[in-house]
């Protein structure tokens, strides 16, 4: 606006100025309330004419204490925002309380909804202590509570009266509680909670500058509960989706010792590309073991294993035919139309009798299994055929072997062969060398044998990256002779 009336005496200067000089800026105070004077010319027929502007100056009108007050009010909100970062749910609720009694009410007080039905409330008061408890009052008994919750604007605290609040909700001695902050804790699309905050009477009221406080550290509050709160959802997920992708847990079977090892490829990791499944004998017939690589790594890799897991329990009682339940699970896995998803298999059909274990293996793109003879020697199997989900016909072979007292088929995935490492960090450890290696380990327990690769192929590796590793070792259980057991006289 322009400056004029009596109040122009106290800033305009009366010097005059000449065209092209610069003019000054002036500087007072009027009733208490700071100004500046900015000049503004121009000319006009020839002659210049100044117009001052009054602008009030808001920032410099901030006193030492209200400036000390804002600089604490930005250090709250910014250590708050630091401490509210963890992603348990209860961690941050019980933060937000407690900041909140600590640094802007006698008592804080977060409501939340139940799963189901129904809230919960956790408190906390000028000593601390953190209470949590399923709230039997219903939010619409609390003044300002429901809207908080339903996502509407904050009721001013000078509308609300805490007397009405029902008795047992005030807690730590609150016999006469004098005012009442009630504010939403924002989340995504509805809030998450609603943020109570008492005063004791006598103490001072909140403020304007107060309130709008409680709603930002509330906003940072509301955020962190969200995250945690999603990320407890999706951790929920997982770990429920991961529960059926985990191998399953070894067991032995019917006359057959069982050990299997698994080592997924990136570090944390439980589930990758390399699965395997037990199908124990139903009436007397053969049991399956399954061991496959599917193409890829980490979830994505580990979701398709779970479809042929699936797919394979459902094809089990064609397991007599090799050949029939790899043709069908060729078909299921092209069906889902993306040649890059591709899985190679083995086979293992077992039964045991006599002390002896006969065993029926069919490879499909799988590494070869290995028999370890209880003289040392160590053979091959030679069962070859098709990778499944590329082509629409496949073809397999499927060998016959025998194995005797102490005596042990070694199936393994890729990751242990193709292990790149060594002295120079880049030579594959190789089929030669693995063999080499279990020739020195003739009658070891099956878990032991399977412990004793992994480490070797995890000793070459050292530091450097490995692809996914499952290894199954199969063994005849030793049978006791019907003197064993038997304590001497």
């Amino acid at each position: 606006m322009g400056l004029g009336g009596p109040g122009r005496a106290r800033f305009v200067p009366e010097r005059r100025w000449g065209v092209g000089r610069e003019l000054p800026v002036a500087r007072g105070t009027v009733d208490g309330r700071a100004f500046e004077a900015r000049p503004t010319h121009w000319v006009e027929n020839g002659e210049t004419i100044v117009v001052w502007w009054l602008v009030e100056a808001a920032e410099k009108q901030m006193t030492p204490d209200s400036l000390r007050l804002e600089h604490e009010r930005a250090a709250f909100l910014m250590a708050a925002a630091n401490e509210l970062t963890s992603l348990d749910a209860e961690r941050c609720l019980d933060t937000t309380v407690r900041l909140a009694a600590r640094h802007l009410a006698d008592l804080a007080l977060v409501i939340v909804p139940k799963a189901g039905r129904g809230h919960r409330a956790v408190y906390c008061g000028p000593d601390g202590a953190i209470v949590r408890e399923d709230m039997k009052a219903s939010p619409t008994e609390i003044p300002g509570v429901a809207e908080a919750l339903q996502g509407f604007p904050p009721v001013p605290s000078r509308w609300i009266d805490p007397a009405l609040v029902p008795n047992p909700l005030l807690r730590h001695g609150f016999d006469e509680p004098g005012s009442m902050v009630v504010t939403a804790l924002p989340g995504p699309g509805t809030p998450v909670g609603a943020l109570v905050l008492v005063r004791k009477a006598g103490n001072a009221a909140f403020s304007d500058g107060e309130e709008s406080l409680t709603r930002q550290f509330a906003a940072r509050a509301g955020t962190a509960m969200s995250a945690a709160r999603l990320y407890a959802e999706q951790a929920s997920i997982t770990e429920i989706l991961m529960r059926e992708l985990l191998p399953p847990q070894t067991r032995d079977m019917d006359g057959v010792r069982l050990a299997t090892g698994y080592r997924p490829s990136g570090l944390g990791e439980q589930v990758g590309g390399d699965f395997y499944d037990l199908f124990p004998a139903v009436d007397d017939g053969e049991s399956l073991i399954v061991l496959g690589d599917v193409c890829g790594k980490g979830l994505e890799a580990a979701v398709l294993t779970g479809k042929i897991r699936n797919a394979l329990q459902v094809l089990l009682p064609l397991a007599r035919d090799h050949q029939q339940v790899l043709d069908r699970l060729n078909e299921v896995i092209l069906l889902n139309g993306d040649p890059t998803k591709f899985v190679t298999l083995v086979l293992a059909s077992v039964r045991h009798r006599k002390g002896r274990v006969w065993m029926r293996l069919t490879s499909a793109g799988h590494p070869p299994p290995l028999v370890l003879r209880a003289n040392g020697e160590v053979e091959e199997v030679p069962t070859v055929g098709t990778l499944i989900g590329v082509i629409d016909k496949i073809s397999t072979h499927t060998v016959g072997i025998e194995l005797g007292p102490g005596e042990t088929c070694l199936l393994h995935t890729d990751g242990v062969t193709e292990a790149r490492g060594g002295p120079l960090g880049k030579e594959m450890f190789g089929d030669e060398r693995l063999r080499a290696e279990l020739a020195g380990c003739a009658g070891m327990p099956p878990d032991a044998l399977v412990e004793r690769v992994q480490m070797l192929a995890r000793d070459w590796v050292g530091d450097g990256y490995h692809d996914d590793m499952a290894v199954i070792a199969i063994t005849p259980r030793r049978e006791r002779t019907p003197t064993e057991g038997k304590r001497d006289p």
